[in-house]
C-alpha cells in the first residue's frame, strides 16, 4: 500500500464518519418535526370549542349592551322630565316662594326692631331714676 491509498482511506472513513453524524443529527430533526406537527394539530383541534366559546360570549356580550343602551335611553328621558318638572316648578311656585321667604325675613326684622326700641324706652326712665 502506498501513501496514497493510506491517506484515501483515511479520508473515505473520515466521509463515513460524517456521513453517519448527519444520518443521527437528521433522524432526530425528524422526530422533532414529528412531535412540532403533532403539538401542532392538537392545538388545532382545541382551538374551535374555544372559538365558538367565545363566539357566544361576545353574543351574549352584545345583548347585554343592548339592554343597557335602554336603560341608558330610559334614564336620559327621565331625566329630561326631571328637568322640566323642576322649570315648571321654578316658574310657578319659585317666584311667589321668594317674595313669600322675603316678606316673612323683613315682618321679622321689623318686629325685632320695635321690641329692641321699646326696651330701650322703657329703660331710659329707670335710668334717670338711678341717677336722681
Amino acid at each position: 500500500m502506498s501513501a496514497g491509498q493510506i491517506a484515501a482511506l483515511i479520508a473515505a472513513g473520515a466521509f463515513v464518519v460524517l456521513v453517519v453524524l448527519l444520518a443521527i443529527v437528521l433522524f432526530k430533526l425528524g422526530r422533532t418535526l414529528d412531535e412540532a406537527t403533532i403539538a401542532i394539530r392538537k392545538a388545532h383541534e382545541n382551538t374551535d370549542p374555544l372559538l365558538i366559546g367565545a363566539n357566544e360570549t361576545i353574543t351574549h356580550v352584545n345583548t347585554q349592551l343592548e339592554r343597557v343602551d335602554g336603560i341608558t335611553a330610559n334614564a336620559q328621558a327621565v331625566s329630561g322630565n326631571v328637568s322640566a318638572l323642576s322649570s315648571v316648578f321654578t316658574a310657578t311656585l319659585g317666584g311667589p316662594l321668594v317674595k313669600t321667604a322675603a316678606l316673612s325675613y323683613g315682618l321679622s326684622k321689623a318686629i325685632k326692631a320695635r321690641r329692641k326700641k321699646a326696651e330701650a324706652k322703657a329703660s331710659r326712665p329707670a335710668k334717670k331714676r338711678g341717677r336722681k
